[in-house]
Parts: structure tokens; C-alpha cells; sequence
């Protein structure tokens, strides 16, 4: 779908017509330059890859010199590919907030926080084993068994078990867009989204 890459600045609320106060994030959406255009003869595939944030020569590898240079443009500190935009664009052009309207809906893509090593309960939901008493006082937030037995003698793949949590690309859907605020290329939408504050995250329609 269509769409741009932005910056997640941070959260705010704003209130609605009839008087609600609406938690919302403010998202840096573009502007964007065309870095290229894929195309079904070439590449398989229709796309347009989009970069955002321009960064300095000497941090840009010699390939990727020779891609944004081959596009007439400065080198990119992010690409994405987005599909299906309803106009015809080429290498070098610039996209900005303007593709998105009030009270459209959006898809969020962004790495969620990291959270480092955590137990069932933080992580899953788990709700311990047990309660506190008969001198059971170290079982509370413990799994409890995770499934071995006689036959299959093993645990099964996909055991919810703890570990690492976080920092993984999620998606939140179906965000309505409150306010677009062109000059300073601002998207305004209901609700949150995954990152922290100076996140990368890419808005699709």
C-alpha cells in the first residue's frame, strides 16, 4: 500500500468534537525522495522505494553511492518499498505529508521497545503457579510444567517460556488520522505506535 517513512516525535491528546480527550502520536511523516522505481518488467514487481533523512557522502558505501546516484539524488539514511500509489511517480521526486487526509486509517510498522530478559509472567501473562501458603513462598511467578512427558520425550517448539522480549517489528492497524499539518510535516494519529521517541516507523495507508 502506500505510503511514507517518518519519525515518531511523541505523544500527546487532543479533544474531539464532542469534548473527549483523545490520547494520539505525532508522527514526522517524510518528506520523502524516490530513490527508485521498480517496475514488473525489470524487477517482477511494481514498487517505489522511498528514502528519508539525507545523509553525508562519506557514510554511504560505494554501491549504494552509485544507486542514489544513478536517481539524481542525495544519499538516504532510510529506504523502504511501498506499492500500489495511485500516480505515476520517478526517480528524484518528493513525497510529503500530503498523501494522507483527516480521518483516514493507517498501518503503523515500527520495532517495539526492548525490554531485555524477562519471566512468563511480564512476558506472556502467566499468572503463576500456586498460591502462598503451606511454605510455598518462591513458586508464585514460576511456569510450571512445560509439557515433557514419557511420549514425546521432549518439549515442543514454540513453548511460551522466558526470554528476550521486545524489539521486534510489529504492526498496529487501522489508525484514524486526526490532523495532517503540511508545514511542518506532521501526522497526527489516534492511539500509539510501537518505538520509542526518534523511532523510524513507516506509515502505510
Amino acid at each position: 500500500m502506500p505510503g511514507l517513512i517518518g519519525k515518531k516525535i511523541g505523544m500527546t491528546s487532543v479533544f474531539s468534537a464532542d469534548g473527549k480527550n483523545v490520547p494520539c502520536t505525532v508522527i514526522e511523516a517524510g518528506p520523502c525522495v524516490v530513490t527508485q522505481v521498480k517496475t514488473v518488467e525489470v524487477d517482477g514487481y511494481e514498487a517505489l522505494q522511498l528514502g528519508f533523512q539525507e545523509k553525508k557522502d562519506k557514510h554511504t558505501t560505494k554501491p549504494m553511492a552509485g544507486h542514489f546516484r544513478k536517481a539524481g539524488v542525495k544519499p538516504q539514511r532510510h529506504l523502504a518499498e511501498f506499492k500500489s500509489f495511485e500516480e505515476e511517480h520517478k526517480a528524484g521526486d518528493t513525497l510529503t505529508v500530503d498523501i494522507f487526509a483527516e480521518n483516514d486509517f493507517v498501518d503503523v510498522v515500527g520495532k517495539s521497545k526492548g525490554k531485555g530478559f524477562q519471566g512468563v509472567v511480564k512476558r506472556h501473562g502467566f499468572g503463576g503457579v500456586g498460591q502462598r501458603t503451606h511454605g510455598q513462598d518462591d513458586r508464585l511467578r514460576a511456569p510450571g510444567s512445560i509439557g515433557a512427558c514419557s511420549y514425546p520425550a521432549k518439549v515442543f517448539k514454540g513453548m511460551r517460556m522466558a526470554g528476550q522480549m521486545g524489539n521486534k517489528r510489529c504492526t498496529i492497524q487501522n489508525l484514524q488520522v486526526i490532523k495532517v499539518l503540511p508545514e511542518n510535516n506532521l501526522l497526527v494519529v489516534k492511539g500509539s505506535v510501537p518505538g520509542s521517541k526518534g523511532s523510524i516507523v513507516l506509515i502505510e495507508k
